[in-house]
């Protein structure tokens, strides 16, 4: 992944050679390319800011230098005229989130702008999506107010740049940490077990591999409860009978058993359509485990059984288009409304800048049709991908 950050203070992203992320760049994993915006100035004083039109206190980043400045990355070692996505860290963006982080690590380039003083001219976005044909996107570290963006995008690389394939040593590692399911993260203990008068829950000495994953998911619902229960009305879910449905990111070992799954909704809708044309029914594990590098898959488990799964990307041919598929739920549980919530939480999902939620449906599947119609979904003009489907979409709200 290529970085380029653009700030008056470059000296601000030194640390970004400390660490995982550090070693990463001597690594090749990582190319981070600091640039100064003064650089881009003419005047003998190097000036980036003047006094905002309208009145009002305080300065704004003025136009000429940020466009200079985004010339010069986008030409800089770019013989094939690349494009990155540009990320603009303010108090009034959408708020940065594990799930963007995932997001954003699949580019395979992105330039930062870091803000100063009250920010930068309007016009300079304008010019970045319209001129220069760029994916712009505004991201708030927090509901609080820094003195420029270069804290924010050290703290964006970071979370971002440690999800790249290979910056962490051991990917496992990643799969149970706060926020990378919408739950946090369980307590965690090492030697001595007895310390300060103070023991190590017992469950986590005895070797009993089903109660300490049992015990781990328990803290990690009490805690989330206890400290962020926001997060429990997007991840955590009611299933039949009362039993916990929880709503995750499917990673690679999730790929033979959600294989199956696929396969077996794929067979019912074959039965239902009376074709074989159903292209879940022909993937095998490569397929499956290749959609988790352009796409995002959510897996729903009750009990630790996978019960449910639902696809969703950035339509590549629009990008305001959210493009929700693969929508599954195991046979026993039809009618639950597990399905319902896997389509809220795909729909919940979709980033700022998407207009349009779209889903492709067997024709002939009319209690399908009938659930999506009652979400929302109408019939839409997009050419379905194979015969004997239908697209249907709705507007985001």
């Amino acid at each position: 992944m290529r970085v380029d950050v653009v700030s008056i203070f470059p000296d601000y992203l030194a640390p970004l050679d400390l660490s995982l992320i550090g070693k990463a760049r001597e690594d090749g994993l990582l190319d981070v390319r600091v640039h100064d915006l003064r650089d881009f100035t003419h005047d003998r004083h190097r000036t980036v800011d003047d006094t905002p039109y309208g009145g009002g206190a305080g300065m704004v980043m003025k136009p000429q230098p940020w466009a200079e400045a985004l010339d010069h990355v986008l030409a800089l070692d770019n013989p094939s005229g690349a494009k990155p996505h540009l990320v603009v860290p303010g108090p009034g963006g959408q708020p940065f989130s594990q799930a963007l982080a995932r997001r954003l690590a699949l580019e395979p380039w992105l330039a930062f702008a870091c803000g100063r003083y009250e920010g930068i001219d309007e016009r300079v976005y304008e010019h970045a999506r319209d001129d220069l044909g760029l994916e712009v996107s505004v991201v708030s570290l927090g509901d609080y107010v820094l003195n420029g963006g270069e804290v924010a995008v050290l703290a964006m690389v970071e979370a971002i740049g440690r999800l790249v394939p290979g910056v962490i040593g051991n990917a496992e590692s990643l799969v149970e940490e706060s926020h990378e399911d919408g739950l946090l993260e369980y307590p965690i203990y090492t030697k001595p077990s007895s310390w300060n008068g103070r023991d190590v829950p017992a469950v986590l000495l005895s070797g009993n591999h089903g109660a300490i994953a049992a015990w781990r998911h328990e803290q990690r619902l009490a805690r989330t409860a206890a400290r962020r229960p926001d997060l429990l009305h997007a991840s955590h879910a009611t299933g039949p009978d009362g039993v916990p449905v929880d709503i995750t990111a499917a990673t690679r070992g999730d790929v033979p058993e959600l294989a199956v799954l696929l396969r077996a909704c794929a067979a019912e809708e074959a039965v239902a359509t009376g074709s074989l044309d159903v292209p879940a029914l022909h993937e095998g594990l490569d397929e499956v485990s290749s959609a988790l590098e352009t796409s995002q898959t959510w897996l729903a488990r009750s009990a630790g059984r996978l019960v449910g799964a639902v696809r969703t990307r950035r339509s590549p041919d629009a990008g305001d288009r959210w493009e929700i598929s693969r929508l599954c739920v195991t046979p026993d549980l039809d009618g639950s409304g597990l399905d319902r919530q896997l389509l809220d939480h795909a729909e919940d999902t979709a980033p700022d800048g998407i207009r349009t939620l779209t889903l492709e449906v067997g024709a002939h599947r009319t209690d399908a049709l009938k659930a999506y119609r009652k979400a929302g979904y109408r019939p839409a003009d997009t050419p379905a991908s194979r015969p004997g489907t239908v697209v249907l979409a709705k507007r985001r709200r």
